[in-house]
């Protein structure tokens, strides 16, 4: 006999999965697909914060993996990924940060930046900070909304 109701949450767990993590490895990949092509500014559209420089780039990405990072851990990774989130997330896409610094040192006409890694970490703590805020604000309105 098919345990249904332990086949539907196993499936949920899946999607939960695919929806929570997909984008983490998504993102993930397309910086290492642009950390490996020695221009990757020929291949970009022109963004406005482009013409800031290079450092401005990496907190804009980095802010961006932080922010799907700790979506992911806080929604995605059980107990103990929910209660310590912020940090994990942080983590994460600071030592991805670093493992691509790496990775650029191979890359003809690149070169690795500790400068480029520490403003990674300085775009990672923005961008979990702003989903930190985001997810607080959506409680306080489903908390306000509930008690009316």
């Amino acid at each position: 006999m098919v345990d249904i109701q332990s086949d539907d949450t196993a499936r949920t767990r899946g999607l939960e999965l695919v929806w929570y993590w997909g984008p983490v490895a998504l993102y993930a990949g397309l910086i290492f697909y642009l950390s490996s092509l020695s221009h990757p500014e020929q291949y970009l559209p022109s963004f406005p914060f482009l013409k800031l420089g290079d450092k401005a780039l990496h907190a804009v990405e980095y802010a961006l993996l932080g922010f799907l990072c700790y979506r992911a851990f806080r929604h995605a990774a059980g107990t103990w990924g929910e209660h310590y989130a912020v940090l994990l997330a942080v983590m994460a896409a600071t030592i991805y940060g670093a493992t691509d610094e790496w990775h650029q040192a191979f890359v003809p006409f690149r070169e690795s930046d500790r400068w480029d890694l520490a403003t990674d970490l300085l775009g990672a703590c923005l961008g979990v900070l702003m989903w930190v805020w985001i997810d607080k604000k959506r409680t306080e309105t489903c908390h306000h909304v509930a008690h009316r």
